[in-house]
């Protein structure tokens, strides 16, 4: 409260008035007067036995006839005696003028070596708590209006200042909700650490248990391409089955290959997830293939194409392409590699710091899945989707941050039953803000706004008004039937690095995509002085 609104202080109305009483000046240095009273017994019983003199008897006589009146004035005079301390400093550090301007009117005090003069008593310090607590700064720049926007459906927003992990702005920002593709930043953060940075996926030929018998065993690979050499698939880099049937042939010595056994045991079924919509997602939109071990380009019709419809046997599809390039039509039987049994040839991925970057700048669900998967199958939780929550959470335990009430449906954040608090993304978004436990790949993979990936030109995103924070936000961006999402870093206009996740749940359409990017620029105007409020 400030000086000027403190209320001001006077007589209490409901205490009744009393008597006057004499100044501190007066009642020191005069004596009451005479009365009748007080003559008569002063000549009756003169003053000797007790020392007093004939005015002190007078007092006592006039004290017992006003007893009242007297004890007040006595209670003044002790009051205003035990005051001349406080009197008395209170004129040392008044103002000159106000201590210039007063004359004193006091009659000179007759010594009484009888009557000591009282010390004055001074009042302890009042005491001061050890630990005071520090000020809170009040912070000014309110998007209250912004996150009311009703596009943005039922709202689950965080904004956290990266350098002091001070929350700054929170609704529902520790409610577990749907996140779409937003979990692949949490995927990816698990693959890193439980398979490494450099993990690269194999696709291996063992020989068979009988002559002339090969065995093609999927290890995972969603990137393996059917295209011949000479010819780039969608995913950069990707190993070609063509040269593992070239390397198979080289390792026969020319013997007669007499059968093929296809080895795709490593994912188990079901290879759809109960709860993606497969029309929409295989074949209309065609983002997402059924998951099996074996399989070439994502098992895209189309090997080059960002999203193509998938197929109903990803594995049957690899395998044509297999015997095409070994030459063969041979029967082909499902089969499990002996272990032990020698090796024909191998291919292997890009590395799994590569994998992230294709996957997160054009938010590819297969890569995803493949390395959920994995991640599963490393940690011994096993190989289908059930077995990816508990997968993926000892994945993230090396984080150091809590995960209670995530759950994980998948690898890609299709499933509406994926279950993330803001609160987990923003803290995760400070490891990979700091490069912490190599995730710094996931950092140079984020899209960024008006310029790359899903956040980049041809995506409709941070435009007019909202292009005042083109380059500054670094997000990953979601979408499914039940949300629009985005979350990752914000470099804010004051210089402040904000990290951040905002979920627009429930009956929402497109056009929360703006009112996402509006609420998000207004955390970058804002930076460290964004209100909660």
């Amino acid at each position: 409260m400030h000086e000027s609104d403190e209320p001001v202080t006077g007589p209490d109305p409901s205490t009744p008035p009393t008597s006057p009483t004499p100044s501190a000046d007066s009642a020191a240095d005069s004596e009451p007067p005479a009365t009748a009273g007080s003559g008569r017994r002063a000549a009756v019983r003169p003053a000797k036995a007790s020392g007093f003199s004939g005015v002190a008897a007078g007092v006592l006589s006039a004290i017992r006839k006003h007893p009242k009146t007297w004890m007040a004035a006595a209670a003044a005079v002790v009051f205003l005696l035990l005051g001349t301390g406080s009197v008395a400093l209170g004129a040392t550090i008044g103002s000159p003028a106000a201590a210039a301007g007063r004359t004193s009117t006091a009659t000179p005090t007759p010594t009484r070596t009888s009557t000591p003069t009282p010390t004055p008593t001074v009042d302890p310090e009042r005491p001061v708590p050890a630990n005071q607590a520090a000020a809170t700064r009040i912070r000014t720049c309110s998007v209250a209006g912004l996150a009311g926007d009703r596009r943005l459906g039922n709202l689950e927003a965080q904004v956290v200042n990266a350098k002091t992990g001070q929350a700054l702005f929170d609704r529902n920002g520790t409610k577990a909700g749907p996140t779409a593709s937003v979990l692949k930043t949490l995927t990816s953060a698990a693959a890193l650490a439980t398979l490494g940075p450099d993990y690269r996926v194999s696709t291996t030929v063992v020989a068979g248990s009988t002559p002339g018998q090969v065995v093609i065993v999927g290890g995972g690979d969603v990137t393996l391409s059917r295209l011949p050499d000479g010819q780039a698939s969608f995913y950069t880099g990707a190993p070609k089955i063509q040269d593992l049937a070239n390397q198979v042939k080289q390792a026969m010595g020319g013997q007669q290959i007499t059968s093929i056994v296809v080895d795709a045991s490593l994912f188990g079924a079901p290879f759809w997830q109960p709860s993606w919509d497969e029309r929409e997602e295989r074949v209309v939109e065609g983002s997402t293939p059924y998951m099996t071990a074996l399989m070439v380009d994502g098992d895209r019709d189309d090997p080059t194409a960002v999203e193509s419809p998938r197929s109903t046997d990803p594995v049957g599809r690899a395998v044509q392409y297999f015997q095409q390039y070994l030459g063969t039509n041979v029967g082909v039987s499902q089969g499990v590699a002996t272990a032990g049994a020698r090796q024909l040839g191998v291919v292997q991925s890009q590395p799994v710091t590569t994998l992230i970057d294709q996957a997160m700048r054009v938010s590819d669900n297969t890569i995803m899945e493949e390395l959920a998967r994995l991640v599963a199958i490393k940690n011994g939780a096993g190989n289908t989707f059930d077995a990816l929550n508990a997968g993926v959470l000892a994945g993230l335990k090396g984080y150091g941050i809590d995960t209670a009430g995530i759950h994980i449906a998948d690898g890609s954040g299709l499933s509406g039953d994926n279950a993330v608090p803001p609160s987990y993304l923003t803290q995760l978004f400070i490891k990979v803000l700091n490069r912490q436990n190599g995730l710094g790949v996931v950092y140079d993979s984020l899209p960024v706004a008006g310029k790359s990936g899903t956040l980049g030109p041809g995506y409709n995103r941070f435009t007019g008004a909202n292009s005042a924070a083109r380059g500054a936000v670094l997000a990953k961006t979601g979408w499914i039937d039940n949300g629009y999402t985005l979350s990752g870093i914000i470099n804010a206009a004051d210089g402040t690095p904000l990290t951040f996740a905002v979920f627009a749940l429930g009956p929402v359409s497109d056009n929360a995509k703006q009112a996402i990017d509006t609420l998000v620029t207004g955390f970058y105007k804002c930076g460290d002085n964004l209100s909660n409020g």
